[in-house]
């Protein structure tokens, strides 16, 4: 198979949509020495900006959070998808997903060099057994 699914936790915050807040929040989880498969970033309007931390990991970012005085999210559930990045392969794991039915929330896919690739996708959490099913994730 030229790529692989895994289950994985995220949880996210709300942050002011300021230069500098991401690579603060970022330096911080650094210095912690917290390593996250996944990041995203992205405005979520009235000045506010949503981050998603996607790690293996949670009880270390909570711990941190809480130092921090962040405010995070409960705990929630996603796929990430890694491997080799060839023509079509983020349409087939989309396809495994529309043909069960399953709608897709959101979804992040980006070449990583080095002829791989590297996909981060949500479902509802109603569909996430079936979409565990689905893609055969880990």
């Amino acid at each position: 198979m030229a790529y692989r699914t895994l289950k994985v936790n995220y949880c996210k915050m709300k942050i002011p949509s300021r230069a500098g807040q991401g690579e603060k929040i970022l330096a911080a989880l650094a210095e912690a020495g917290i390593n996250l498969l996944a990041f995203t970033g992205f405005p979520a309007g009235g000045g506010k900006s949503q981050v998603d931390f996607v790690s293996d990991t949670m009880p270390a970012i909570r711990r941190l959070a809480k130092k921090e005085g962040w405010r995070l999210s409960d705990t929630k559930k996603a796929f990430l998808v890694q491997g080799n990045d060839e023509v079509g392969v983020v349409h087939k794991v989309l396809k495994r997903l529309a043909d069960e039915k399953i709608n897709v929330v959101a979804v992040d896919a980006v070449a990583a060099g080095a002829g791989r690739f590297g996909m981060i996708l949500w479902v509802r959490p109603k569909d996430y057994r079936a979409a565990t099913r689905a893609l055969n994730a880990k």
